[in-house]
């Protein structure tokens, strides 16, 4: 798990089916203080986070056992 700051949305003019209706956030990683670290990933969206937002992103495989991202083609999940 990464503590980070949702600093975006991505939009995509095409997405895999089992993302369509689905939020891609742009979250970048924080450090304890809350400053970022200049490291940003694109996370799908499992919680209805918004900008300035501070949340924690789940990457790999752990990233595909929400409800929203089961058996979905997921690398990062809010």
């Amino acid at each position: 798990m990464t503590l980070a700051r949702i600093i975006g949305t991505v939009w995509a003019t095409r997405k895999d089916d089992g993302l369509v209706g689905r939020t891609l956030l742009l979250a970048e990683e924080i450090d304890l203080e809350g400053n970022g670290t200049g490291s940003s990933v694109v996370a799908v969206d499992a919680v209805g986070a918004g900008v300035g937002e501070t949340v924690l992103v789940v990457q790999g495989s752990s990233a595909r056992l929400t409800p929203e991202t089961k058996d979905k083609a997921v690398d990062a999940v809010v």
